[in-house]
């Protein structure tokens, strides 16, 4: 039943060439980023081509397997070409965790002195073993869900950030199908309009209704006690709980605490940050100031004006209800319930 709802992908891998959506584009334009090299794939991730941090991860792997087939492993010279690439793939995006995962995996694989057919193996197995994770998470996170509320999401999380499905639009999807949900209100996410562009392109794809709304309008939109759950995914989570996501998003933890929401982050143990005690240390990416000051190409400000343009902000784990993992749930996070779910990861 669930299928019904998870009819996107942002993926199609191609042997010799990586095919991305390109997500700039959408909902207007429905066209793909040819990647042959992996310099064209860490291109695609800065330039937003392809995002949210599952699907930045899953890229990089493959952009792995093109540096191997472009320089190959037969001598020092060669593999010291690829393992640049792979450097220049980790300096694509800061923040989402995923990225540094998926990298170090593939890193280490080539230490124990892989071959391109396994490399390759190895980021399918990335690409597989995601999928399987969303569906794990929606499953999770559905049963916490109590019928007859709608819900809130920020951002994009579904099958265009992931392999399919999504985490937080992995969820919704798995809720609506069990008719747990009849709608869902996702917020337009300045400056990238994620979800006016994605997030409502998706739903309206799969045929689950879904309202759109200004991020201003939140807070009323919650006091009408229309939405039992805030759900969001996360680009990077510290060993507190402590979670990065996109910016706007700690500002909905404040609302919905203030309103008697519940709140729920939706991620794999991949972007679980254990070696950060708290989100204090995670690094926030800044990016231009002109995604701010103009839209869709067009100046929105006066000339000149200066912006302030921080892609991700934290949600304390204290504002956190619950965190869902394919491992299970972790439920109002601290230190130790992070690790009771997570074990030795």
């Amino acid at each position: 039943m669930i299928d019904h709802y998870d009819g996107v992908r942002a993926f199609d891998w191609k042997g010799d060439g990586l095919l991305l959506l390109d997500q700039r584009l959408l909902p207007h334009l429905t066209e793909y980023v040819h990647c042959r090299t992996a310099e064209e794939v860490a291109d695609a991730i800065r330039g937003m081509a392809v995002r949210g941090a599952p699907a930045i991860g899953i890229a990089a792997a493959y952009g792995v397997v093109l540096a191997v087939r472009q320089h190959g492993l037969a001598t020092e010279c060669s593999r010291q070409s690829v393992f640049h690439e792979i450097d220049r793939l980790a300096e694509s995006r800061p923040t989402a965790v995923n990225l540094f995962w998926a990298l170090d995996r593939m890193r280490r694989l080539l230490d124990r002195g892989a071959g391109l057919a396994q490399v390759e193996q190895e980021a399918r197995a990335i690409h597989e073993e995601d999928l399987l994770a969303n569906h794990r998470m929606g499953a999770f996170g559905a049963a916490l869900i109590e019928p007859g509320l709608d819900v809130l999401t920020h951002c994009n999380t579904g099958s265009l950030a992931t392999a399919g499905l999504g985490t937080a639009l992995g969820v919704i999807r798995t809720a609506y199908s069990e008719k747990r949900i009849g709608r869902v209100f996702a917020d337009e996410t300045r400056p990238w309009l994620q979800g006016a562009r994605l997030t409502a392109w998706e739903l309206k794809e799969d045929g689950i209704p879904v309202t759109l709304i200004c991020e201003g309008a939140a807070a009323s939109l919650l006091r009408t006690g229309k939405v039992g759950w805030v759900i969001v995914g996360a680009d990077r989570i510290a060993a507190n709980g402590d979670t990065a996501n996109k910016i706007g998003t700690y500002g909905l933890a404040i609302m919905a605490r203030r309103h008697g929401v519940k709140f729920m982050v939706v991620a794999p143990t991949t972007t679980f940050d254990l070696s950060l005690p708290t989100g204090e240390g995670i690094p926030i990416e800044t990016r231009p100031m002109d995604e701010v000051t103009s839209l869709g190409g067009r100046p929105i400000a006066p000339a000149g004006v200066d912006a302030w343009n921080p892609s991700f902000d934290v949600t304390p784990a204290e504002l956190i209800d619950a965190i869902v993992t394919e491992r299970g749930v972790i439920h109002q996070p601290t230190v130790e319930r992070v690790r009771a779910v997570l074990g030795g990861l």
